[in-house]
């Protein structure tokens, strides 16, 4: 088990992209929260199996249709254990 903070650069507000990351990690059973930050990114903590988080990378590294993803910062952490995945203010 695995734990990636993830931020996601470039048009990715504004696109359905928390809603995209909500299903696509609930679809491959990873736990955390996506949040839009106050510069226009998108904040993302997953955990999960290794395969399933890669996975869950590649997914959201394209992002949704409207999206234009320029640039992902993956940063791996300690594990931290999520109840759930959730979209957060």
């Amino acid at each position: 088990m695995k734990t990636y903070h993830l931020l996601i650069s470039g048009l990715v507000q504004g696109v359905g992209f928390r809603y995209f990351t909500f299903r696509r990690a609930r679809k491959l059973g990873i736990k955390g929260y996506v949040r839009n930050t106050a510069d226009g990114k998108v904040e993302i903590y997953a955990s999960g199996p290794e395969e399933r988080l890669e996975d869950f990378v590649t997914v959201v590294s394209r992002g949704p249709m409207y999206a234009d993803v320029r640039e992902v910062d993956k940063e791996e952490l300690p594990y931290m254990p999520f109840d759930d995945f959730e979209i957060r203010p």
